[in-house]
């Protein structure tokens, strides 16, 4: 078939990987001058298939609440923003029972495991290069009964194949030497082993070259201005110069999804989420992190990078305003020098890369993949802060979806009609 892909981020070019693969003619269309410019661009680097917990808990909803309007704190949703997400915040909040969110988490949780696995797959095929790490994440607690409470989480998640190692705060600073400073206010962590780590925007702009020179059609400066469906049911991709007519469309545009497909009187409930990140040059420095840190109270993630650090975390509900935050910046630098206080100074003088981006979420926190009511339109999008970890995955269930071939694992959590 002749498939165009709309979107050229991550999600995009592993669906398009997927489909090449199974020898259709792909075009990828993305409206920036470069792949992986928005979302996929800078994010916290992490395949975590142990973070796959939607936003929405029974807790993350009380203190959601409490942070409403409040400049400082890590997921900030403006009071001015309230009447425009009523229908959406009316689905999120009936997805933060214990039962449904339960259900997202262990969704996600088997895509992530099976999307690392199809990362190999990549990587082994393709032999493309990316600061990857394979070395696990370790996520760190300063209260001992958060962290115990995460142990236990754990704990329930190890028959669905998540593989963890609580470690005492003897242990973690053994590990994880730079975090000495700060040690006495550590409860512990548990580490993750078959996490990974690796830069989003060095994988798609490579494996955008590899799919290049197999024949894929990747179109730069190509936004789409809409998507019209003809009276025989024939799906139009209008640009600004031209028409297309594949024989199949795969939106992968994040949160300008639900854009898109509203003039075909289908609604995509999708809300864009900023997220921010810093990367700090750090190879002039004797010593640096050893571990992907997952920091739980300051809700920030710190990833080695080859060269460089990349500290990405708080959340802001602000429609598809990208615009870059000062306050919140702000606030990463000083998350992160509470984590690392004794290299304030060299952080503060390391060339730094300030970044904001829209990250796609659905109302549950599980992404929509597969068909649409429109035959020929199919859906890669709302993976929200987990694009990264669920891409490689994603794409390929979207590929054996449709070729109708036996899928690797449960497609049923996904389908855009478990909002009806």
């Amino acid at each position: 078939m002749n498939i165009v892909v709309i979107g050229g981020g991550v999600i995009g070019l592993t669906t398009a990987y997927w489909l090449m693969q199974d020898g259709h003619a792909v075009t990828v269309l993305e409206r920036c001058s470069e792949l992986a410019a928005e979302g996929s661009f800078s994010n916290g680097g992490m395949l975590h298939a142990s973070h796959g917990e939607p936003w929405n808990s029974p807790q993350a909803i009380r203190q959601l609440l409490a942070w409403i309007g409040r400049e400082g704190s890590p997921l900030l949703l403006r009071p001015a923003h309230l009447p425009r997400m009523l229908r959406w915040g009316s689905a999120f909040l009936r997805n933060s029972t214990a039962a449904r969110h339960r259900a997202a988490l262990l969704a996600n949780t088997r895509l992530a495991r099976y999307s690392l696995a199809r990362m190999a797959d990549i990587r082994a095929a393709t032999d493309i290069r990316y600061d990857a790490a394979q070395a696990g994440i370790a996520k760190i607690f300063w209260d001992v009964n958060e962290w115990q409470a995460a142990v236990r989480d754990a704990e329930q998640l190890q028959a669905h194949g998540l593989s963890f190692v609580p470690w005492s705060r003897a242990e973690l600073l053994a590990r994880e030497p730079l975090l000495d400073a700060v040690g006495e206010h550590l409860a512990g962590a548990v580490f993750y082993p078959d996490d990974e780590t690796g830069d989003t925007c060095l994988f798609t702009r490579q494996l955008g070259a590899y799919c290049q020179q197999q024949g894929v059609a990747i179109r730069t400066d190509a936004p789409v201005r809409a998507l019209e469906l003809t009276a025989g049911r024939q799906l139009t991709v209008v640009m600004d110069n031209e028409r297309l007519q594949p024989d199949l469309v795969v939106l992968a545009t994040g949160a300008e999804a639900a854009r898109l497909v509203r003039p075909l009187g289908l609604r995509l409930p999708v809300e864009p989420v900023k997220g921010y990140s810093l990367t700090l040059d750090v190879g002039a420095m004797e010593q640096r992190l050893r571990l992907p840190l997952i920091d739980d109270h300051h809700k920030i993630v710190a990833t080695p990078l080859g060269e460089r650090l990349r500290v990405a975390g708080t959340a802001e509900f602000t429609g598809f305003d990208s615009r870059i935050n000062a306050a919140r910046i702000q606030l990463l630098r000083k998350q992160l020098t509470t984590l690392l206080p004794q290299y304030a100074q060299a952080f503060a003088q390391a060339a730094t890369t300030e970044w904001a981006c829209l990250r796609p979420m659905t109302p549950d926190g599980v992404p929509i993949i597969g068909p649409s009511p429109i035959s020929n339109l199919w859906f890669n999008v709302g993976a929200g802060h987990m694009g990264w970890t669920l891409a490689a995955g994603a794409g390929r269930l979207l590929a054996d979806m449709i070729a109708a071939r036996p899928l690797g694992t449960d497609a049923a959590a996904f389908a855009l009609d478990r909002f009806r």
